[in-house]
């Protein structure tokens, strides 16, 4: 590999380092700015395509290096299969990169203010594809690496973290395309009004406190994954948080995804009514669907339980493919893990917001808040978004201090409190500024205690979803393929 390669290869990787934990959220700037530098220089459109699968394949290398952990640690897959699929994951994960320094060689102009929206408007558009093609895997999107306390982060309520992609490439390529350039001092003057902008915007309140406070008990119960479906130590499971439970009563209990690992059907009643003792509750466990098209199947569900005896439930829609349904024709892949549970069924994409403690209560199961446009489905009537996860799989990796930053950009988006209750971490609670107003240790069984308060009213991202942001993306583009169309017609007259 030559030293420009490899080049590519560690500033994807060292890109990591500005998402959590560490979040030094002006490193993307600098390592999105030179690649966007490498593409700038490289002869053909498909020498920056290559460009941008390095830098792509090193970052989703170093990002999401849990999915071998779920795989192999934890889910038993032989380690040369796991690292196998690990590494397959990241390579075509980094053909949205490639892609978009293709479509920058192609159509780039020469010019250094269309050119460096080229490359802004084509990393979008390449980042949403990949967060919405083949359902999508939109984790490492370069605009959740900008949360609080980036001053960018002040546009996640009126563009969304594709929006905030969008300005992170467009900082970086300005930077890197102006320097030592003519015009410098003006696009400093630029990034400087658009970080002073996010500033003014992070202190705008778009959303209004509704109802009184309302106390929260989120419970952790820290069940390891290879004991959580062994029946014999079932009872550790239910007991676990029975205790939980009975030593943090609340207006409102918070139970991780398939916290009682076993049917509805087969809770035994007298268990729930010992929960519910301590406060309305809202669990995670498996229900039968026992319908006519499907009568084996089973959803992967939010149950919420009232003083009054109802019950309401969430049934999850947007499944993980490969850990919850098996795409045709890969049944020997989940055959080599120890995965329980793995075929569940879909729920509906729209179901309405659960009615509990005085709040309507948006659930969202694990990987659902990666999608934001799928919770908007359930605004403006939700006050209150609570996510359920079992972490367990992902071992203690990454994937823990990432998911938690995905859930602060989904406060800020919809201007709601965000709770957190996870299996082994990380449990918080989290502000509608993105702020993170309590979260436990992980690993560890322990409840967060903390006072919340439901939300109303509608952000700009809330109204108009990830529209605004696309089309500013695919605006960027338009001086550059403009400025080529008529070069070309220049050239037939």
């Amino acid at each position: 590999m030559s030293r420009t390669e490899i080049a590519a290869l560690l500033l994807g990787a060292l890109t990591v380092l500005g998402f959590a934990p560490l979040q030094l959220f002006p490193l993307p700037l600098i390592t999105l700015g030179v690649l966007f530098v490498l593409w700038r220089h490289a002869a053909t459109p498909r020498r920056a395509a290559w460009l941008g699968w390095l830098w792509g394949f090193g970052c989703f290398l170093g990002g999401v290096s849990w999915v071998y952990v779920s795989m192999h640690d934890v889910g038993g897959m032989p380690a040369p299969f796991a690292a196998l699929a690990t590494l397959s994951l990241c390579a075509c994960l980094a053909l949205y990169p490639a892609l978009a320094g293709w479509l920058f060689g192609r159509f780039r102009s020469g010019a250094a203010g269309r050119d460096a929206l080229l490359a802004a408007g084509t990393w979008t558009l390449a980042e949403w594809l990949r967060g919405w093609l083949l359902t999508g895997f939109p984790w490492l999107a370069i605009g959740y690496s900008q949360s609080p306390p980036s001053p960018l982060a002040g546009y996640a309520a009126v563009l969304g973290v594709y929006g905030i992609s969008l300005l992170v490439a467009a900082l970086a390529a300005l930077l890197a395309y102006s320097w030592r350039r003519p015009g410098s001092a003006a696009s400093a003057i630029v990034v400087l009004a658009v970080l002073a902008g996010g500033y003014l915007l992070h202190l705008v309140e778009w959303t209004e406190p509704v109802g009184a406070p309302l106390t929260v008990s989120l419970l952790q119960g820290n069940i390891s994954q290879d004991s959580k479906w062994d029946a014999e130590l079932l009872p550790h499971s239910l007991d676990t948080y029975a205790q939980l439970a009975r030593t943090h009563p609340a207006q409102l209990l918070v139970l991780p995804e398939t916290a009682l690992p076993m049917f509805l059907d087969d809770v035994p009643e007298d268990y729930l009514r010992a929960l519910m003792a301590n406060g309305p509750t809202l669990f995670g466990v498996a229900m039968h669907t026992r319908s006519a098209e499907d009568p084996d199947g089973y959803t992967n569900s939010a149950v919420a339980l009232s003083a009054d005896g109802r019950l309401q439930s969430y049934a999850k829609s947007h499944l993980v493919p490969f850990g919850e349904y098996v795409p045709p024709g890969f049944a020997w892949f989940l055959a080599l893990m120890r995965m329980p549970m793995s075929d569940f069924s879909a729920g509906p994409a729209y179901q309405r917001p659960l009615e509990i403690a005085g709040q309507r209560i948006a659930p969202n199961i694990c990987y659902e808040d990666l999608f934001g446009e799928e919770i908007l489905g359930a605004l403006p009537e939700a006050t209150l978004l609570v996510n359920i996860s079992n972490t367990a799989w992902f071992g203690d990796s990454l994937a823990q201090p990432q998911h938690l930053q995905i859930a602060r950009m989904r406060a800020m988006e919809t201007g709601r409190t965000m709770l957190r209750a996870t299996n082994t971490g990380m449990t918080a609670a989290v502000r509608p500024d993105g702020m993170i107003a309590a979260e436990l240790p992980a690993f560890t069984a322990d409840a967060l205690m903390v006072e919340v308060r439901g939300f109303a009213g509608m952000t700009p991202f809330a109204r108009w979803g990830n529209a605004l942001a696309l089309l500013l993306a695919a605006g960027a583009l338009l001086p550059a393929l403009s400025r080529r169309r008529l070069t070309a017609a220049g050239r037939g007259g």
